[in-house]
């Protein structure tokens, strides 16, 4: 069935077949896309998808032992903290997310929207199961904001720091050296995820083989550290310190905050590489690395305070404080990166207005960048580090938000698994129990950083929660207004059969909100102009609930009369509805629309704010606001603009 929405989409929910466990992911995995290696795939991942986690060690350890809720270097406390960090890595990101939550791909798109997307079930009958459930992929997708915008700031903020470990003369220097290096960042966004990668592929390659080799110096003098392996040590951390061990829980989450950006970047590389390169290599580096801090700290408790950039001998303290700023500035990209490709899918799906949305790639499709959230995210990241001008500090405003979002991934994994896959309900419960007395534990540790800055990310995610709950119910309530004043395409054609209107040369294509009415734009044409062209095109453009839409069904044409045709053209989530690219199609099904000869009409709505039943005054305006300030349909759809004519209306809300 198809579902309303404005500007030309209709957000399709085809009552296809469901597809098997993992199917999905075997088709977009056993088949690299446009002949890109394996290798070379791997390692453009490597500098993107795993920039984030990967640079954990440098705080995560450090905030367990060393900050708010830090506890003492003792062997215990040592021992007790590895085994945490290291069941948290193997069970949270291999197991949860690379085993099982990647293989709830839409298309070979991950994240929570496509996600959402997936638990959306077409049938009727399930209207307020869906509702409930969207809201949720909503709000986590939401969370997402937040950790993309405090993730660049922690990240290069503490490795900027480290300068004040080789010398204190550099301290007053951090934050605006974090300032700068965070503009930079950003600057280099509009290159795009591959060449991006391309460039910092080989540094991460270098940043993990410098954090295995740091680690394995430390446990080769002090192998006793890796009895930590016993998970046994864990629960004697909790005896140990009781609540105050349950509150520095909140610091071991740090070392897997990364997950579920490595979940939304799976459409820019695949799931093939983003799984090999982790067990490889990622994990392997990162253990080591989280063991060697921990021997050297067994060693000498004083070293807890930076036990990362103590590992390194005083000589090259600065080339690792450059290559950590580096690998920082690399660890960004990722949520940078995943924050992209959420919104492009919130666009497609109608939950947030048309932006500018730039390919960056001729081959992946899932590789783009967003102008306006790009210099959005530079702007909080700065602030961020502006407000809090410590990594630590920033550090209790960190987690909140992804174990929110991890806690609404398990809970949609589990509706995937048991109604699109038939998963058997004893195995979903057991699973998903599984997986949730993990992140719960987390998420309740994360909590109690909320008077400390953790209400930053839950703000940021309150208010583009609003902004796409209002986006959506707004669109809905035009179409229901639009369509109070439009007539349906039998009235019209009735119509013009029994009055002929004057026929001009010429082919004329109306955007269609709705294929079953007639569009505004057409009504408006005849009413004012008072002729009809020779062919008429009521176009439509549909958004299926998958990433891509299959071959067979991009175009359905329909006759309605000799000279009135009905076109639906389907586009998954992740492309671009371009009407251009429209055309070429219907040119191979034998329909040929000579461009140069074409009249694009559309409707331009001026929205009123009323008392109608609808939503409250405060969200229409908020809605008239995002709907002037949406990027025009114009360039949103690539229609030739010496051919656009519009025609404005005014639509009381």
């Amino acid at each position: 069935m198809y579902r309303t929405l404005a500007s030309g989409f209709i957000f399709s929910m085809p009552a296809t077949a469901e597809p098997s466990a993992g199917s999905r992911s075997a088709t977009s995995d056993s088949s690299p896309p446009h002949k890109s290696t394996l290798a070379s795939l791997s390692l453009a991942a490597l500098g993107v998808v795993y920039g984030d986690i990967g640079t954990s060690p440098i705080y995560a350890l450090r905030e367990s032992l060393h900050g708010g809720h830090g506890v003492a270097a003792s062997a215990t406390n040592v021992l007790g903290l590895l085994s945490l960090i290291l069941w948290a890595l193997i069970l949270v990101i291999s197991v949860k997310y690379l085993l099982f939550v990647m293989r709830a791909d839409n298309g070979g798109e991950g994240g929570m929207i496509a996600l959402t997307a997936l638990v959306a079930p077409p049938r009727t009958d399930a209207r307020m199961r869906r509702r409930a459930l969207v809201l949720v992929g909503l709000f986590g997708a939401s969370l997402l904001y937040g950790d993309g915008m405090i993730t660049p700031a922690i990240s290069v903020l503490s490795a900027v720091e480290g300068l004040e470990v080789a010398t204190p003369i550099f301290v007053p220097y951090v934050v605006p050296i974090t300032i700068v290096i965070l503009v930079g960042l950003f600057a280099v966004q509009r290159r795009g995820t591959a060449s991006i990668g391309a460039i910092f592929g080989p540094v991460m390659l270098l940043w993990f083989a410098t954090l295995a080799l740091l680690g394995v110096v430390q446990i080769v003098q002090h192998p006793a550290v890796l009895a930590a392996v016993n998970p046994v040590y864990g629960f004697q951390f909790f005896q140990a310190n009781g609540w105050h061990g349950y509150l520095v829980l909140g610091s071991v989450f740090l070392a897997v905050t990364g997950g579920e950006a490595l979940y939304a970047d799976m459409g820019h590389f695949g799931l093939r590489p983003i799984r090999l390169t982790w067990f490889a290599f990622v994990l392997p580096s990162l253990l080591l690395n989280y063991f060697g801090q921990g021997a050297l700290v067994l060693t000498d408790p004083s070293a807890a305070e930076h036990p990362f950039f103590r590992l390194a001998p005083h000589w090259a303290l600065l080339p690792l404080v450059a290559l950590t700023t580096l690998a920082t500035v690399i660890a960004s990209q990722a949520v940078i990166s995943g924050a992209f490709s959420l919104t492009r899918q919130a666009v497609q799906l109608g939950y947030l207005p048309r932006v500018d949305i730039e390919q960056t790639s001729e081959t992946q499709v899932g590789q783009i960048y967003i102008p306006g959230l790009n210099w959005l995210l530079m702007i909080a990241c700065i602030g961020l580090v502006l407000g809090f001008r410590s990594s630590s500090r920033l550090a209790a405003a960190y987690g909140v938000a992804v174990t929110t979002d991890m806690v609404f991934t398990a809970i949609l994994f589990a509706v995937v698994a048991r109604s699109r896959w038939r998963w058997s309900l004893p195995a979903v419960v057991a699973l998903t129990a599984a997986f949730l007395s993990i992140d719960l534990a987390f998420w309740g540790a994360s909590l109690l950083k909320i008077p400390s800055g953790g209400w930053f990310p839950i703000l940021i995610a309150g208010v583009v929660f609003t902004i796409m709950t209002t986006w959506y119910t707004g669109r809905a309530i035009l179409a229901d207004r639009i369509s109070e004043r439009s007539q349906s395409v039998e009235d019209f054609l009735r119509g013009i059969a029994e009055r002929p209107p004057l026929r001009v040369p010429g082919t004329a294509i109306y955007l269609a909100r709705d294929s079953s009415i007639v569009p505004h734009a057409l009504v408006q044409n005849l009413k004012h102009n008072k002729v009809l062209h020779e062919r008429v095109v009521l176009l439509a453009l549909a958004v299926a609930s998958t990433a891509r839409a299959d071959d067979a069904d991009r175009v359905r044409v329909e006759p309605l009369s000799d000279d009135v045709f009905r076109v639906v053209a389907t586009h998954g989530f992740t492309e671009e509805p371009a009407v251009p690219a429209v055309l070429e199609q219907l040119r191979a099904t034998g329909f040929a629309v000579d461009v140069a000869d074409t009249t694009f009409f559309l409707g331009r709505e001026t929205l009123l704010v009323t008392e109608r039943p609808g939503m409250a005054l405060w969200r229409e305006r908020l809605f008239a606001l995002l709907a002037r300030n949406a990027r025009r349909a114009t360039k949103f759809f690539h229609l030739p603009t010496e051919r656009v004519v519009e025609l404005g209306a005014e639509i009381e809300l």
